[in-house]
């Protein structure tokens, strides 16, 4: 059987025990023996979990026993990370502080004395209820197994980068043609609406990218806006969410009249497409609303509709409803090697191509599964596992259920342990959130974008009822006036995001106050919430009450001050701050989390000076400010040797960043937006500087330090920049690494630099909003790595740069 969650959790605590880092921490503390004791105890239980879970469904008392093991499980970890994170916080008192602060700290609870007395305690306490646990495993009568997939031990392929581009659509072709036909029919209608409809996973969104990318489709329409709508079909947030595509604009303070009005403004008089991603509501009303608010677009205007349900496309539509139909098993086949082979293997192995051609019948053309499917095999060349997933009893329960979801599931169960885990927090995310990070090997989670160094990944939203499924007993959806949360549940995600609705809310959530609430590991909310919602006292109960958080969501909160006891929260690893208009002051002992990965502090624009000693946050990996401070100097983050990420946006005053030495040798990202002098950077220090976004902001650029200007980077961005020639010019140095590059809404950018078919590394090219562009080089051609190349709204390049007929489409033509 495939690694179970509790499976992984076992791991992972085995793992900690046996780690460098807790070893050192219990030797301080000489709790050596107690810890030696817990790791027996655990390895007698863990050779006999996968019995136990595959004996569960016929047991409920062994169900239960294992619901008992997990809560003990979770507070093991946290004890142990307890212990780690205690002992860090000592190596920086030691590092940092006076003579003084050492004496303050020897009369606090975190005394080394005191603590050691305090985590004797927590271990015996928690080795009684192991020990517990350990001798009644003995009444089920489990065995020893082992945790294959149903195939032994199996080679694996490298797993490489292997992500689809987002247009990469097999099969569609004729259904693209169909709909496209239909918009450059003449209409008189002020609004038509067309729905694709069909079962989740058969593509509809990657159809409705295909049309909306289409040139013909850009020349028919001014204006094209996509939006994924909310599952509620909130009017705001749909308006807000078009608002956002159309301008970049981001009008979450507006009330819904203000949100109307902007919109009207905005398709005023313009012929314009608008792609409504993923409707569920079938609520005529709040469709009549929206549909109001588009009334002010110029004749032929069109809306494509993306929906499951046939109820939803009868009440919305004025053509008549595309269905949308599985693939033929050919172009079934075409996708499934796309992601189940190496592009670079000339020839599949035969066996494992015939076996993987009775899978794609089994899959009856549905996409997602096809491709979830072929990734799930991708790493695996053993033809036992690719017979256990042909002959899966789960493919006899996708015909019974007429469902997808639970074959996707068997790409669940092959993720390792560790990835167990992770994939459950996805359920904690809205439906249809972007997420930001390097790239991934899975087609879980399915690509949006790419910008070299950074890639925004999308979770399907059958992947997420999927993690939802699977994270019931973690993680919980809860709303503002929910009164209780079960034991075992360590995440809970806010889908409330106003007042609207909730009865008892009396500035907590009455779960919070609750003895169940002292083990959260993380809060955080589906989408940005009202002002009223995150007030002093929400903030402060959350710090106060749990102690084991690891992840605090507290973005776009009414206070004007965190709490000082937020220095409490040894193991928290992610504080998000964003958008508190009202926050004024950090206090300093948030330079007391050692443990903190992420501060996010973007939109807080009366925020003053940041608290000295922030070098003291020595595991900070990423940070996001905003400030009045005219420079950084006195907060000490140029001291932070770990910190990967650096952003500024709206720092109005800020003219330099640090005046004297800066350590920031690991910093891979940059970004500084909004900000309303020119900043000067230490560009001779940020020596593993890759990522590098400027957006409304100007550099102090001198004839010393242009000669300084990263030599590393990988991807380059540069939006609404009046600096954007001489930027460009500081690249020449780059040309071995520059894989992206994009600029966005630059009149000043005149030219193509010639320099350009030097940067033989390019992957990606994005021209957009500069309209007085006018050629192209002719050594771009040189750049065979160019894998995609976006020119967007940029005068006469644009027309030059036309498929086919534009004059300089010939230097293009060979870019995918």
């Amino acid at each position: 059987m495939a690694e179970s969650l509790l499976f992984g959790v076992v791991q992972a605590v085995l793992g900690k025990i046996a780690s460098a880092a807790l070893q050192e921490a219990v030797a301080i503390y000489s709790v050596e023996d107690q810890i030696r004791e817990l790791r027996e105890t655990l390895i007698a239980i863990k050779a006999v979990l996968s019995d136990a879970e595959v004996q569960k469904a016929k047991n409920d008392r062994l169900q239960v026993w294992l619901d008992r093991l997990q809560h003990v499980l979770y507070d093991v970890e946290d004890m142990l990370d307890e212990i780690e994170c205690e002992a860090l916080r000592k190596q920086v008192i030691s590092r940092y502080e006076s003579v003084k602060g050492k004496v303050h700290h020897f009369f606090s609870p975190s005394n080394p004395l005191i603590f050691r007395a305090k985590i004797s305690h927590k271990i015996k306490k928690i080795r009684e209820r192991l020990s517990k646990i350990c001798t009644e495993k003995d009444q089920f009568g489990l065995d020893t197994r082992s945790t294959d997939n149903g195939g032994g031990h199996m080679s694996s392929r490298k797993m490489t980068y292997s992500l689809v581009n987002k247009l990469d659509v097999v099969g569609r072709d004729d259904d693209k043609e169909t709909i496209i036909g239909l918009l450059m029919q003449p209409d008189d209608k002020n609004l038509s609406v067309l729905p694709i409809v069909g079962i989740g996973g058969m593509g509809k969104t990657a159809l409705a990218k295909l049309v909306y990318n289409d040139d013909r489709v850009k020349e028919q329409f001014e204006l094209r806006l996509w939006v994924c709508v909310p599952e509620d079909f909130d009017l705001k947030k749909t308006i807000e969410g078009i608002i956002k595509d159309a301008c970049r604009q981001d009008l979450s303070n507006f009330d819904i009249q203000q949100s109307q009005n902007a919109l009207q403004d905005i398709i005023k008089d313009k012929k314009f497409l608008l792609v409504l991603d993923d409707v569920w509501c079938n609520d005529r009303s709040r469709w009549k609303d929206l549909r109001d608010s588009l009334a002010r677009g110029a004749s032929g205007s069109t809306i494509i509709v993306t929906t499951r349900s046939v109820e939803v496309a009868s009440i919305m539509h004025t053509h008549p409803m595309h269905n949308l139909k599985g693939l033929s098993h050919e172009d079934s086949m075409i996708l499934f090697k796309k992601w189940a082979f190496d592009e670079n293997e000339k020839k599949p192995p035969a066996d494992l191509l015939d076996i993987g051609n009775d899978i794609v019948k089994k899959s009856q053309g549905v996409p997602l599964l096809v491709k979830t499917l072929g990734s799930l095999l991708y790493s695996k060349d053993d033809v036992r596992h690719w017979k256990h997933t042909r002959d899966s009893e789960t493919w006899e329960l996708m015909e019974v259920k007429k469902d997808i979801a639970p074959v996707l599931k068997l790409s669940y169960d092959h993720l390792p342990s560790h990835l167990k885990r992770c994939f459950a927090t996805l359920s904690l995310f809205a439906r249809g959130h972007e997420i930001k990070g390097p790239a991934l090997a899975r087609s879980l989670i399915q690509e949006l974008e790419d910008f070299g160094s950074i890639i925004t990944f999308k979770v399907h939203d059958l992947i997420h009822s999927l993690a939802t499924s699977v994270a019931q007993k973690d993680c919980s959806i809860v709303g503002l006036d929910t009164a209780e949360i079960s034991e075992g549940v360590r995440c809970v995600s806010f889908s409330s995001t106003s007042l609207d609705g909730t009865s008892n809310f009396d500035r907590v959530p009455p779960f919070l106050r609750k003895p169940t609430s002292k083990r959260l590991h993380a809060i955080k909310f589906h989408f940005e919430v009202d002002d009223e919602v995150i007030t002093r006292e929400f903030a402060r109960t959350c710090i106060s009450k749990c102690k084991h958080l690891r992840y605090l969501d507290l973005s776009n909160g009414s206070f004007e001050e965190i709490p000082s006891s937020i220095g409490n929260l040894k193991q928290l690893r992610s504080l998000l701050l964003s958008k508190n208009k009202r926050l004024k002051k950090l206090p300093g002992t948030i330079c007391e989390l050692q443990s903190l990965l992420e501060l996010s502090l973007d939109g807080c624009v009366e925020l003053g000076d940041l608290p000295k000693n922030m070098e003291r946050l020595v595991n900070l990996r990423y940070i996001y400010i905003t400030t009045k401070q005219k420079s950084l100097q006195e907060s000490g983050i140029q001291y932070l040797e770990n910190l990967i990420f650096l952003g500024l946006d709206r720092c109005e005053n800020l003219q330099v960043l640090f005046e004297s030495t800066c350590r920031l040798t690991r910093l891979v990202g940059m970004e500084i937006e909004n900000c309303g002098r020119p900043i000067s950077l230490p560009f001779r220090e940020l020596i593993a500087l890759e990522y590098l976004c400027i957006e409304n902001s100007k550099l102090t650029l001198t004839s010393e330090n242009k000669s300084d200007f990263p030599m590393k980077l990988h991807a380059l961005a540069i939006i609404n920049s009046e600096q954007v020639m001489e930027l460009l010019r500081c690249l020449k140095g780059s040309a071995c690494t520059l894989e992206s590059f994009t600029i966005y809404d630059c009149p000043s950018l005149t030219i193509v630099p010639e320099w350009l078919p030097n940067h033989t590394c390019l992957k990606i090219i994005h021209l957009i909003r500069c309209p007085n562009l006018s050629s192209m080089p002719q050594g771009i051609r040189s750049l065979t790595a160019l894998k995609e190349l976006r020119i967007e709204d940029c005068g006469e390049l644009s027309k030059r740069c036309k498929p086919q007929t534009g004059e300089d489409w010939h230097k293009i033509a060979h870019v995918p």
